[in-house]
């Protein structure tokens, strides 16, 4: 297990390193001179101050010499100034990052419960009625762009029956889990039908083989079969696709956030470039990397937890 440990700790490295260099890469060949950006007035655009600002950003060095400097600062904890803002990128991601991490921990409480138990129940009764009501409502749900979805919930629960606020993320924890209820149901919808359809795979598959054969057999009821047999053999794909679902919320709420007016990582992004505010669109992009890392090596290490199998696979290999 720490062997497994270090090469996922030197592979995410590797990968951050290389994703933070194309990110600088990117954001660097953007179309049009941040120079013009940085000076604002066009009055005050000649060349001593272009020049001052070049020398004041590192402009005027070489491309690696500008992300060996870019990398020393964020390896130091500084993520650089906001252009626009005109205050450290750090504090403007940590007065934001909350309410989107409370955002994407809403939306995973509900597509995990209702996307496992929607799948347990259509697998349960696979060829009924409820399975075909339960596969076909979560294509159909699966298949409506989470934006339409975000507009349909304001029109209807928050315009007409006036049950939830229309825009923002609330003050207090009961405002604003009432405030991110509706973004919440509509971040989660499509990532609930996905789970649904991959827990009723993954069980019909289950209910096929031999050893829950014997134990239907043997007399075991159905609810100890599903549950110590069915269910837990198939957690380890549904773990998988729950934590993958997870690591793209984290990296996803750009269009729930400006729907709904809410003031998160998402939003902050939408701003940063509609103002060509380089560093912080620099820094929400490795932030998204960063995230999307971690929680997949987190599910690398907790997958072995639920299959031993595996665990002997990686160790041998």
């Amino acid at each position: 297990m720490a062997a497994l440990l270090l090469r996922r700790l030197g592979a995410m490295v590797l990968t951050l390193a290389i994703s933070s260099f194309v990110i600088f890469v990117a954001i660097y060949a953007a179309p049009g001179d941040p120079v013009t950006f940085l000076i604002g007035n066009p009055e005050n655009i000649t060349p001593e101050r272009i020049a001052a600002v070049r020398a004041e950003y590192h402009l005027d060095q070489p491309l690696f010499v500008q992300y060996a400097l870019w990398a020393q600062g964020i390896l130091h904890g500084d993520l650089g100034t906001s252009f626009y803002y005109q205050q450290p990128v750090s504090d403007l991601l940590s007065s934001r990052l909350p309410v989107t991490l409370t955002l994407v921990a809403m939306a995973t409480v509900l597509f995990v419960v209702l996307g496992v138990s929607l799948g347990v129940a259509s697998a349960l009764s696979r060829g009924g009625r409820a399975d075909s009501w339960i596969t076909g409502g979560t294509t159909f749900v699966n298949s409506v762009p989470n934006f339409v979805v975000a507009l349909g919930l304001v029109s209807v629960f928050a315009v007409q029956l006036r049950w939830f606020p229309v825009a923002g993320e609330g003050a207090g924890f009961a405002g604003r889990l009432r405030h991110l209820t509706l973004p919440a149901v509509a971040l989660a919808l499509g990532s609930l039908a996905l789970i649904s359809r991959v827990t009723r795979q993954t069980m019909v598959e289950q209910q096929t083989l031999d050893h829950v054969e014997a134990a239907r057999s043997y007399g075991l009821g159905t609810w100890a079969i599903v549950t110590r047999h069915v269910l837990r053999n198939s957690l380890g794909p549904v773990v998988t696709m729950c934590g993958l679902t997870l690591a793209g919320m984290l990296a996803g709420t750009t269009v729930i956030e400006s729907v709904f007016g809410i003031s998160g990582v998402g939003n902050l992004l939408v701003e940063s470039i509609n103002t060509h505010d380089f560093a912080v669109v620099q820094a929400i992009l490795l932030y998204m990397v960063l995230a999307y890392m971690v929680v997949t090596m987190l599910v690398d290490l907790i997958y072995p937890l639920l299959d031993a199998r595996t665990l002997v696979r990686s160790e041998r290999s």
